[in-house]
């Protein structure tokens, strides 16, 4: 391929996927130059013209999937590419699962309530620290939720109208996967006043969260037993991979805090999604520039087959 040999069977495939914003950052040259450093490479098959490319190649030992992809990032170098080293089987997902804030939506839904009883840099800061892994989350939840206690529960309706924007990407990512046989759940350390709206809009088959306690209208500043967190999102892929009968391969998790490592850690493909440095750095793979449809090239779609 390209001028690098093949002679074995190809079993792995490197995805690349350039930001979908701006000019596509994917030339032939860089495609050629990446190819050359996998183990017998195949000819790169476009996804996307420009925005995204597979490259299949042949591993013929155990590879180390996260070493490899470090050092194709440095010959990438300032170009906006994202990239996912995986094998080829299994490759498209029949279970996924999604963080809510700042992955499927671009905002943290508990800094906006705050914002409306003028907490909203005292809430942030904490859950800055929380999604960093500097405070376990489960107490910095209940320390942010006492801060609400008094506001009107009605306030939900004007933060989704007014503040809360969908991820670009979000809702095709679950539609196509949907139309290909998979189920989709969106899993969040938030509350359920938010994810059974925007899990509904985004097309999700279910979701998961934490209950706001609500008392003549007002939030309590309090939120129910047990609280959602971090191994609550691990024991949903789990115990939904078990209900499925699928393999680990076939699943796909992204979140972009520390409450979501180990669904990311657990799951065939996970994703750390513009992600805090320690998440970043702990994750398989990471998007850093591109939208959440880099994870359907991941998975093998080309662009032709999303549904939007």
């Amino acid at each position: 391929m390209m001028g690098c040999a093949m002679t074995a069977k190809l079993n792995h495939v490197l995805t690349l996927v350039s930001a979908a914003s701006g000019p596509p950052a994917l030339t032939p040259g860089l495609v050629r130059d990446l190819a050359c450093h996998l183990p017998a490479p195949g000819e790169p098959v476009w996804l996307d013209d420009g925005y995204a490319v597979d490259i299949p190649f042949a591993a013929t030992r155990e590879i180390d999937d996260r070493r490899l992809a470090n050092s194709l990032r440095i010959d990438i170098g300032d170009e906006p590419v994202d990239l996912f080293i995986q094998p080829l089987a299994f490759r498209r997902k029949r279970l996924f699962l999604a963080d809510m804030d700042s992955t499927m939506i671009g905002q943290e839904c508990i800094d906006e309530l705050a914002d409306y009883v003028g907490k909203k840099a005292e809430v942030a800061e904490i859950t800055e620290r929380a999604m960093r892994g500097e405070l376990v989350f489960e107490t910095s939840l209940r320390a942010r939720v006492a801060l609400l206690a008094g506001l009107g529960a009605d306030v939900v309706d004007t933060v989704i109208a007014d503040r809360i924007k969908l991820t670009p990407g979000g809702a095709t990512l679950v539609r196509t996967m949907r139309a290909n046989g998979a189920y989709t759940v969106l899993v969040s350390g938030g509350f359920t006043l938010f994810t059974n709206r925007i899990a509904t809009t985004i097309g999700f088959h279910e979701n998961r969260a934490n209950t706001l306690l609500v008392e003549n209208g007002k939030f309590v500043g309090k939120v129910a037993e047990p609280i959602l967190g971090r191994e609550a999102k691990f024991e949903t892929l789990v115990d939904l991979r078990a209900a499925k009968g699928l393999v680990k391969d076939e699943t796909l998790a992204v979140g972009d805090g520390a409450n979501d490592l180990a669904m990311i850690k657990e799951a065939g493909l996970g994703v750390a999604f513009h992600a805090k440095p320690a998440v970043a750095m702990a994750a398989a793979a990471r998007i850093d520039h591109g939208d959440l449809s880099a994870l359907l090239f991941a998975q093998g779609y080309a662009r032709d087959e999303f549904v939007d």
